[in-house]
């Protein structure tokens, strides 16, 4: 008889963490001022983003209407429509995968302690992906790799950025 309580207890802790683990609610994300052809294009873009990045399921964002996705807990966030991202330059250099060229800024590089934030600076309208360090060093040439094709398909090169 011990036992039945025992796994009784056991049988409850699970839905206890899988609730725990679903609280935390949507992920927010900013939401850019977009010209209507800009939005078009972020819209197909997003559109098309998997349902898992990095192995990681998508998770609901707020605004839900957002340009972009979020991935896993942490999580992994891909936005379309950012800015030039801050050390973005014409003497920048860039990561290539499969074509489409991502900046990374340089303490990133070499510091595996980091959050790492990759943006398809070369792009119009600008794509950005940033990475919680806990996935690094693996998660950011995955996401580089199956975003490419995205990119290269919904929005337009306007720069090689190598």
């Amino acid at each position: 008889m011990p036992r039945r309580p025992h796994l009784t207890l056991a049988g409850l802790a699970l839905p206890l963490t899988l609730l725990a683990a679903g609280c935390g609610g949507p992920v927010q994300v900013d939401v850019p001022e977009l010209s209507r052809a800009d939005q078009a294009a972020c819209d197909a873009f997003t559109a098309d983003l998997p349902a898992t990045l990095y192995d990681e399921e998508r998770v609901d964002i707020e605004p839900a209407d957002a340009p972009a996705a979020a991935y896993g807990d942490p999580a992994i966030v891909v936005r379309c429509g950012v800015g030039v991202p801050k050390g973005f330059d014409e003497t920048a250099s860039c990561e290539s995968a499969n074509g489409v060229g991502y900046y990374i800024p340089d303490e990133q590089y070499t510091d595996q302690g980091l959050d790492l934030t990759l943006t398809a600076a070369g792009y119009r309208p600008r794509v950005e992906v940033s990475i919680p360090s806990r996935y690094r060093p693996n998660a950011g040439p995955a996401a580089m790799a199956v975003l490419a094709p995205l990119i290269k398909q919904h929005l337009t090169l306007v720069d090689d950025c190598n």
